[in-house]
């Protein structure tokens, strides 16, 4: 059976879906919106919120540092920016007593080696690896020797690309997140039939669903499909500024998508033909042979 430990539950097969809400940067630098999210997100009932961490004088490209652009806080150089959607240690602080209060999971998606050190300080009850990061074997098997349960993402790759980072990484506390990286993804661009692909690829891996398009159908596709969790950014509002935010589900939609995945987990039963105690009397009543 493919499962694995996350926290105090179990995620993989046989297991209730596990949904994650991507807050990412759709926080803005704002530690009260971060906190509104937090909120909103366990309200709607999902089981884990996700940061994004990154050190930027690793992450940022030297070619990219100084071109400016517009930002809330005016126009300045993308590594200025970088810097102010970064929360830090007293913030993370803030953060993991929040999640502690309101009773839901957190983590983050470390984009540098350091940023892996950062996080550990807050014993978090697993990782996850950016589509971006997939090729970064190096940052992917630093994650992994924490020895927490690793979420690879698989947006922008090809198959033996992701062949390669799961033969190096191992199968053992692995789960991997089928996904594309458009933001946000058209339709026809999904190919949720990629999950069944990668159930029949790695068997002893919980195949999950990370989703940037806009509705929640697909994603509640992607469950009857199979995906053992799901996660999609989550915002206060679509039309705030980020770049992720119009590819966002607002709290709202998140506690929909969340009340509807329990409903088709109870709708898909087992497979098993029968005839149920509330068909008796229709079948009494309408059956003549």
């Amino acid at each position: 059976m493919a499962e694995v430990k996350i926290g105090n539950g179990m995620v993989g097969d046989g297991h209730p879906v596990y949904v994650i809400a991507e807050i990412g940067i759709n926080h803005n630098g704002s530690l009260e919106v971060a906190k509104k999210l937090i909120e909103g997100a366990a309200l709607a009932g999902c089981d884990a919120v996700k940061f994004q961490k990154r050190t930027p004088e690793l992450c940022v490209p030297m070619d990219q540092r100084l071109i400016e652009r517009d930002t809330p806080w005016g126009r300045m150089t993308y590594m200025d920016y970088r810097y102010k959607v970064e929360f830090g240690f007293d913030e993370y602080s803030e953060i993991d007593a929040y999640c502690r209060e309101k009773g839901i999971a957190w983590f983050a998606s470390c984009w540098d080696e350091e940023a892996v050190d950062f996080m550990e300080q807050f014993n978090p009850p697993c990782y996850k690896a950016a589509s971006a990061s997939l090729t970064d074997l190096t940052l992917l098997k630093k994650t992994k020797a924490t020895g927490r349960p690793l979420i690879i993402s698989t947006g922008m790759s090809t198959m033996e690309e992701v062949d390669a980072a799961v033969n190096e990484l191992g199968r053992e506390n692995l789960l991997v997140a089928h996904t594309n990286s458009t933001y946000p993804c058209p339709v026809e661009e999904l190919n949720l039939r990629m999950i069944n692909t990668l159930q029949q690829r790695y068997p002893e891996n919980p195949i999950g669903y990370s989703g940037h398009e806009v509705g929640l159908a697909t994603t509640w596709a992607a469950v009857a499909l199979g995906a053992t969790f799901v996660e999609r950014h989550v915002t206060l509002d679509r039309a705030m500024w980020g770049s992720d935010q119009a590819a966002s589900v607002e709290i709202s939609g998140m506690s929909r998508l969340v009340s509807n995945i329990r409903d088709i987990e109870k709708s898909l039963g087992d497979g098993v033909k029968r005839v149920y105690d509330g068909e008796a009397a229709a079948r009494k009543k309408l059956r003549r042979v």
